[in-house]
């Protein structure tokens, strides 16, 4: 039985405008940043062209996120995407994207952003998580439960983790990037590295696979979304924390990726998934490694935390709709939290993290869930154009050539990614045509 009560009049509104911005920059900086730079290195062996993808990645993001920040403004309900499809292209759209996020994006996200803190928290004690992957692999998977604890207590507490560590994380990013700068030079360090490619070529497709690595590590960019309807004052604070945090993470990794390089070659970063670790280990020695890794754990749990936070808000959202069972919208007696739909995410990730690797996991999110935030955003012309006296405090800066920007760049890249990763892409897209018929059966009454 559906209640009469909205999510948002259910769930109340707690965060303030900086702790929206410390979700959005916690939730970003998670894993990619870490962990995805050999993965691009390898894919394209010019340290030049590794940092244009990552400006253009960063470019991609921000048409997202000035995009996406009228549709908050319009539209600050909990679920995010979740309601812009809904409005923008009916309930079946907005039921494919909550079916994907049940069954295939919200459990690769969780497991990939944990498989990093489980193998720095090895690497941290001097221990190959190569070698010892199952006990990486359950540590990964212990922090995702231990966050959806953590977000059952209560979104301010979820909040105040994220808050915390995302001053932390940023500050040891920073702490890297000068580090690298002032002391590398010592430690062989050199410009010529920002410049030397190793000679191979790149194909154009290698480039749209790394810039799928690359749409990972800027991925969180829309979660804030989802928890809107927890959001103070939404139609001014959702579209300035969206475009502060982004115009923060962008800066930030380019200045990352550059001491990376600077500090090692581009060949030696493509042999080091734990880019970061082996920075540090060049510059402070084990140390270093033991700073790096705390810091990157502490990254890692964060952005855990955050996605914990905001994801499951989308299946609350569904099932009080009547598209998810009923179950799923309940609401914690103590807590006022959405523990039912935080406790699904948690078990799904948990499964995933045990049984695929770090890049089949985030290969599979970005092309899951890309397609939907292009949907999305292409709902602002039909929503401008069917509801033109929806309440709109924000507008997209350079409508309309912004939304068209970010549309096309992730049409190229998923159109790369059925021609160059097939077996991947069509399992993924089959999954995500599955919830069709689920659509039509199961929840037939209520799709009116």
């Amino acid at each position: 039985m559906q209640t009469t009560e909205s999510p948002s009049e259910r769930l109340p509104r707690t965060l303030g405008l900086w702790s929206s911005v410390a979700l959005v920059v916690g939730i970003t900086i998670g894993s990619g940043i870490f962990r995805s730079p050999a993965g691009i290195a390898q894919k394209v062996p010019s340290p030049l062209l590794m940092l244009g993808l990552w400006l253009l990645g960063g470019g991609i993001t921000l048409c997202g996120a000035l995009s996406v920040a009228e549709l908050a403004a319009a539209l600050p309900e909990t679920g995010g995407f979740y309601a812009y499809l809904r409005e923008g292209w009916g309930r079946l759209a907005a039921f494919l994207f909550g079916w994907s996020e049940l069954v295939l994006i919200r459990a690769s996200a969780l497991g990939g952003i944990a498989a990093v803190f489980g193998e720095y928290l090895l690497r941290s004690f001097g221990i190959d998580p190569i070698e010892h992957s199952i006990a990486s692999r359950a540590l990964s998977a212990g922090a995702i439960a231990f966050a959806a604890a953590v977000n059952i207590r209560g979104a301010t507490v979820g909040a105040l983790i994220v808050g915390i560590a995302t001053w932390m994380k940023f500050s040891a990013l920073a702490l890297l990037v000068l580090a690298a700068m002032l002391l590398g030079s010592g430690h062989g360090a050199s410009a010529a590295h920002l410049t030397a490619s190793t000679g191979a070529p790149v194909a154009l497709s290698a480039m749209g696979l790394a810039l799928v690595s690359i749409l990972w590590a800027y991925d969180g960019w829309g979660d804030l979304s989802f928890a809107a309807g927890e959001v103070k004052d939404p139609q001014r604070n959702l579209p300035r924390a969206i475009i502060v945090g982004t115009l923060a993470i962008i800066v930030i990794y380019l200045l990352t990726n550059v001491a990376y390089l600077y500090v090692s070659p581009i060949d030696a970063v493509a042999r080091s998934p734990l880019v970061a670790a082996d920075t540090m280990m060049t510059l402070f020695g084990r140390a270093g490694v033991a700073l790096v890794s705390i810091f990157v754990m502490i990254s890692s749990f964060s952005s855990l935390n955050g996605s914990m936070l905001a994801s499951p808000r989308v299946f609350f959202a569904m099932a009080d709709d009547g598209l998810l069972f009923p179950v799923i919208a309940k609401v914690h007696p103590r807590y006022r939290t959405p523990y039912v739909a935080i406790l699904l995410a948690a078990l799904l990730g948990m499964a995933l993290v045990m049984s695929r690797s770090f890049e089949r996991l985030t290969d599979t999110f970005v092309l899951a869930i890309w397609p939907f935030y292009a949907l999305g955003v292409a709902a602002i012309y039909r929503l401008r154009r069917q509801q033109p006296a929806l309440p709109r405090p924000y507008r997209v800066i350079g409508y309309p050539v912004v939304p068209a920007l970010f549309i096309v760049a992730v049409a190229a890249f998923v159109v790369n990614s059925l021609v160059n990763d097939t077996t991947n892409s069509v399992i993924t897209f089959v999954v995500i045509l599955a919830g069709i018929p689920v659509y039509a059966v199961a929840f037939a009454r209520n799709r009116a």
